[in-house]
């Protein structure tokens, strides 16, 4: 993979992580609610002029633009495998921001989606 392929692959990445992040902040402001009839257009306008919620769509409009590069260089076989760099990336920061756990499992986990990005990169 060259490296203008990887930078795509990995801005990409990262964007959609920071569209999670940003809409799990957002919907932390805003708080936790139901799906009613009668909330739909109250909880609605919240949803939508919060800026953390906006900043988050944002940057998954960008990742979608950016992504579609990457694919345009890189086999997707390839580069899908790479999307799973982002749960890495979200459950470090969701751990240092939203004082979420990383479980003796979780970890485990993210050392296996490491290895398993790491062949197949080199594949």
């Amino acid at each position: 993979m060259s490296p203008v392929s990887f930078s795509l692959v990995l801005i990409g990445v990262l964007l959609n992580a920071a569209a999670q992040m940003l809409l799990k902040a957002g919907t932390n402001v805003v708080g936790h609610f139901q799906f009613q009839l009668s909330n739909v257009i109250p909880i609605g306008l919240k949803l939508v002029f919060q800026p953390y919620i906006l900043g988050g769509l944002a940057c998954y409009v960008v990742s979608v633009a950016v992504w579609i590069m990457a694919l345009s260089r890189v086999p997707v076989s390839v580069a899908y495998p790479m999307l799973s760099i982002g749960y890495v990336i979200n459950a470090v920061i969701a751990w240092h921001w939203f004082g979420e756990t990383l479980a003796t499992q979780k970890l485990l986990g993210i050392g296996f989606i490491i290895v398993g990005v790491f062949l197949v990169a080199k594949s």
